[in-house]
């Protein structure tokens, strides 16, 4: 696996492919899926919210007029409302400036704000493939890597899934009709380890948010 940093002129790759390498999709994620889950926009408004009411409603207690409590209330909702705006923004732009690349090979993640950055994930290294779906459409796609592939968990956030510290798992986030996505990725990972690719369906009665389901394995390895 390789980390680059260098700017090329093929979006979304490092390079021309190599003779005998195809690419099979290629796409970015779903800025609002990202502000959602990745940058938990609901989360920080919904505390916000919290810590407003409350102070609101100590000071009614308190005796203040509410006149003045709705003014001042009002004022202290900038602040949240500017964390909200800042976290869409930053969401919006790790949406416009990454790019998710499947091939005949590998899984390309190209990241990165101010500096870019490629991640190659060569299906050698690639022990399953997976899929979770959201109820706005979009679907992550976490790759769970063998022993031998290693990346740091910071070098991935937000493209990491979320809790796998241990053993950081690149994803591919907030994925656009994630299941086709995920079914590109199972035939892909199956010829190149010469098996039949495992079917993609969420959990039965969890439409909104099931359990990562495996799209594919490497029962031996891949080149």
């Amino acid at each position: 696996m390789s980390r680059e940093a260098e700017v090329t002129p093929n979006r979304g790759l490092p390079g021309p492919l190599p003779q005998g390498e195809t690419q099979l999709w290629h796409g970015s994620p779903s800025w609002q899926g990202l502000a959602l889950r990745a940058f938990r926009v609901r989360t920080v408004a919904l505390y916000f919210a919290v810590m407003l009411a409350a102070r609101a409603a100590g000071r009614l207690t308190a005796g203040a007029a509410p006149a003045d409590v709705a003014v001042s209330s009002a004022w202290l909702a900038l602040l949240p409302v500017a964390a909200v705006g800042l976290l869409c923004l930053l969401a919006w732009l790790t949406a416009r400036t990454t790019v998710y690349t499947v091939t005949s090979r590998r899984v390309v993640m190209r990241v990165g704000i101010a500096l870019q950055m490629t991640i190659n994930v060569p299906f050698r290294i690639v022990g399953s493939a997976g899929l979770k779906l959201h109820g706005d459409g979009t679907g992550d796609v976490p790759l769970a890597l063998t022993g031998d592939g290693r990346i740091g968990y910071l070098h991935l956030w937000p493209h990491a899934r979320p809790w796998h510290l241990g053993r950081p798992e690149p994803m591919l986030r907030a994925v656009p009709d994630a299941a086709r996505v995920a079914g590109i990725l199972a035939r892909a990972l199956a010829a190149a380890a010469g098996t039949q690719p495992v079917p993609v369906r969420a959990p039965a009665g969890e439409p909104a948010e099931p359990r990562f389901a495996a799209a594919a394995s490497l029962a031996g390895g891949a080149s």
